[in-house]
């Protein structure tokens, strides 16, 4: 019997297992990964596991390109087969997606412990599926991993006060491990033809922004005309590019690249001026590299960010006073997260 089943299925999750799956290994506890397959693409999933050096997955379902609730229950049903033949201690989940959510049902009702890695965090936003995802993943979780304070002041409102642990952001371990990769082994500036800190880099691929094509057109529209001031690098999701050539669409003057591999995306964020995007975890990685930030969205689950003036909502005009932002932790969270775990498989025995 394995210790702690990780599941991951989307670039987000990748990000944060890697440090997380080195700590738990160097404690000594028995890891297996199962990759529900939601990022199946090889620019969004194989090239993270080799560049962040997180072990092959045991199990990949390939559950993709359907609609959440087929995908979610595709999942659902694929991991309880996975969890009743690994009879794992403990399921381990990232963030909020559909393989988030899968996996804390699956384990739930097999009544398997599950910690949650991201924990607490809330847009107030109920029609995104994200958000939906994170409440039922941390009512249904025993060990809650929250990055902020504000993650544990979220959960305490709704009742949820044991297990709950403040251990910073796991993606800042990420960060700071692939910035010094990424230095010396990345050419992506030579390739695009950019210098160091004349450019900004964009994303979009939240459903808010895909499934309302006339939001979408806005979107583009903002891009634009962030690029008229600067050259803007546009890494295109799968999803995203589809959307375009359906509605035959292109932002102009905006450079368009594929899915990039985290050295490279990292290296990008990293010597850009700005960066505009509607993802969770990149609104992070931009502070993390001190880029300022432009969600394009309504609002944020990281809202330390909009008040320490490092990012702000697209309809805003103007930062807040920038600040640092203690809370995110050392670069440690990895490693008290695999303690935390492994005293509780101890006291369990």
């Amino acid at each position: 019997m394995i210790q702690v089943l990780t599941i991951v299925g989307a670039r987000p999750q990748f990000i944060k297992a890697a440090p997380v799956s080195q700590a738990l290994r160097s404690t000594g506890l028995t890891e297996a990964i199962v990759h529900t397959g939601q990022h199946f693409d090889a620019g969004m999933s194989d090239v993270f596991f080799a560049e962040l050096d997180i072990p092959a997955p045991t199990h990949n379902l390939e559950v993709n390109s359907l609609s959440h609730g087929a995908m979610t229950g595709r999942m659902l049903e694929r991991l309880d087969e996975v969890m009743r033949a690994e009879r794992p201690s403990m399921v381990l989940i990232y963030g909020d997606t559909n393989s988030t959510v899968a996996g804390a049902l699956a384990a739930a009702k097999l009544h398997i412990p599950v910690a949650h890695v991201e924990a607490g965090l809330r847009s107030f936003n109920r029609r995104m599926p994200e958000e939906i995802n994170r409440v039922v993943a941390d009512h249904l979780s025993s060990l809650l991993f929250c990055p902020t304070k504000t993650a544990v002041e979220n959960l305490a409102r709704e009742g949820i006060t044991s297990g709950v642990h403040a251990v910073g952001d796991v993606m800042y371990d990420t960060t700071i491990q692939a910035t010094e990769r990424a230095r010396g082994r990345s050419a992506i500036l030579e390739q695009i033809g950019l210098s160091a800190k004349s450019y900004a880099v964009a994303t979009i691929h939240r459903a808010e922004n895909t499934d309302d094509p006339e939001r979408f057109r806005r979107v583009l529209a903002f891009l634009e005309a962030a690029a008229r001031e600067r050259p803007v690098v546009m890494a295109v999701h799968p999803r995203t590019r589809k959307l375009m050539d359906s509605l035959g669409l292109s932002p102009k003057g905006v450079t368009l690249v594929a899915p990039l591999g985290y050295l490279d995306m990292t290296w990008l964020v990293h010597n850009a001026v700005e960066v505009m995007t509607d993802s969770g975890g990149l609104q992070k990685e931009a502070y993390f590299h001190r880029v300022p930030c432009v969600t394009l969205r309504d609002e944020t689950e990281w809202v330390e960010t909009i008040h320490a003036g490092w990012n702000r909502l697209w309809t805003q005009s103007d930062y807040a006073l920038r600040r640092d932002i203690d809370e995110y932790g050392s670069g440690r969270a990895a490693m008290d997260i695999a303690a935390t775990i492994a005293a509780l498989q101890e006291r369990s025995r």
